[in-house]
């Protein structure tokens, strides 16, 4: 007999959990089908337990950082392999709390694979063993994405890592090839560093973070050389083989070819939709030419029946991006659209992080805005100053007439939470003066913002103008 259900959800991550608890909040019963643990790519092979590492390696660090205020910590370890395993007790509690979530608001959960087989059914293989049919009235695509690879380098999970592999380490690696200067690369590269492995990048484009304006990147690169980082750009990794007991790549450099020793190769060059093998041809969903399912505005796909959330709609491959897709997705199901997502936040976790929000100043200016733009250097921040974390700087693009805030960004430290002001300033369409006028605590970081926001409009108060800059 076919199990009915008003959803069925297929992909338990943070498109999915969250669309199924807001489908429940709405009076609508959610059936959950994944192979995975609840949480999906983010709890439990990428953003969490990426942060968690980071803050372990952060935490060893940052006294030999420290020593230059009088900090003396010397013999300071850290068991990597207890780090790792409370990285483990910490999914698998988030694991459980989903699960109860999920059924308080009158949802199920299945662990299984399921394929559509119509526009309203599918079958599930069920994990345990067996088949079992469903009926629903409509369904939700959240499968996410899965680690390409590039010819050479297939993972295996014990020399060619991706990041699910290379977040179970037990131990750190004496040296890592990292392929791919993106955000999972230089994450997980930077924190290894920390930890004293001998890190190499290779990065097939001309520059670290290629989604991200350069100016906001260049602390970045100065942070990786600090640490001791090979950065190998407009490179590209060509082929490797075993060499007494370790590991040798190849590399095609701008200056010819090199040979780097490694002991583990880490693959981050990219993602693609998890889309195959679900039924969608036979239920009739369109996919553009990268595999993405094409949805409207409120997460529907050709097929009124079915909407899909998250990385396998298309970019950005965000956890942030799929939880809001999954609501607006539920909302359009049970009859009660919201307006679309907006202005979707970056956060990345580098030494320091950045984050931004809204238009780029290179965005604004190519569709052709007159815009103002200001800048505040955390150098100049007495929070920043006291904490000895000075390296980057805030930035505001506004629209040069009506001086709204198209965008906003931070590269320093905090700046995955600091960017949350700037959220509301891009979503509500605040303007410079409104930010500049509202009073903010002293001393904190997040008085950047409103400096940045003073110097686009030509009057900094803790630093020099442009214009004085300029004469200087």
């Amino acid at each position: 007999m076919a199990l009915k259900t008003d959803v069925l959800v297929i992909g338990g991550g943070p498109g999915g959990y969250v669309a199924a608890i807001k489908a429940g909040q709405l009076g609508l019963r959610a059936l959950v089908v994944d192979y995975d643990p609840l949480g999906g790519e983010c709890l439990n092979y990428g953003c969490i337990p990426s942060k968690a590492l980071i803050n372990a390696a952060g935490a060893l660090y940052k006294p030999q950082k420290a020593k230059a205020f009088g900090l003396s910590a010397d013999g300071l370890s850290l068991d990597w392999s207890r780090v790792v395993a409370w990285k483990g007790q910490l999914i698998g509690a988030f694991n459980k709390s989903i699960g109860v979530l999920i059924k308080a608001n009158k949802g199920e959960v299945i662990n299984g694979r399921a394929k559509l087989t119509g526009k309203n059914s599918a079958e599930i293989a069920m994990t345990a063993g067996g088949a079992q049919s469903v009926e629903f009235g409509h369904a939700i695509i959240a499968t996410g994405s899965y680690t390409t690879a590039i010819p050479g380098f297939a993972i295996d999970g014990k020399d060619i890592l991706g990041s699910k592999e290379a977040l179970d380490l037990t131990e750190a690696p004496k040296a890592l090839l990292v392929v791919g200067a993106g955000v999972i690369g230089l994450e997980i590269g930077t924190f290894f560093a920390k930890l004293g492995t001998k890190v190499a990048v290779v990065e097939f484009l001309p520059d670290i973070l290629s989604v991200i304006e350069k100016d906001m990147t260049v602390p970045v690169s100065r942070v990786l050389q600090r640490l001791g980082v090979d950065l190998h750009l407009s490179s590209k990794a060509k082929a490797w083989s075993r060499k007494d007991g370790r590991l040798e790549a190849a590399i095609e450099t701008p200056e010819g070819e090199k040979k780097i020793a490694c002991d583990k190769i880490l693959l981050a060059v990219g993602r693609a939709p998890r889309t195959k093998d679900l039924g969608l041809e036979k239920a009739g969903v369109e996919l553009d030419q990268r595999g993405h399912i094409v949805v409207d505005t409120e997460m529907m796909s050709s097929v009124p029946s079915i909407y899909a959330v998250g990385d396998c709609v298309g970019q950005p491959y965000l956890a942030h991006k799929a939880s809001r897709e999954g609501i607006l997705a539920a909302q359009s199901i049970a009859g009660k659209p919201l307006e679309p997502r907006g202005a979707v936040p970056w956060a990345v976790f580098t030494d320091p992080e950045i984050s931004w929000v809204g238009e780029t100043e290179g965005e604004a200016k190519a569709r052709g805005a007159q815009v103002l733009v200001g800048r505040f250097p955390f150098s100049a921040s007495g929070r920043a100053q006291a904490v000895r974390e000075t390296e980057g700087f805030c930035k505001v693009v506004a629209d040069a007439g009506s001086r709204k805030i198209l965008g906003a960004g931070f590269v320093g430290p905090n700046a995955s939470d600091l960017v949350g002001e700037a959220c509301l300033a891009v979503s509500l369409g605040a303007t410079l003066d409104q930010v500049a006028a509202t009073i903010h605590p002293h001393p904190t970081l997040n008085e950047a913002f409103v400096e940045a926001c003073e110097s686009a409009l030509g009057h900094p108060v803790h630093a020099l103008p442009a214009s004085a800059l300029a004469r200087a």
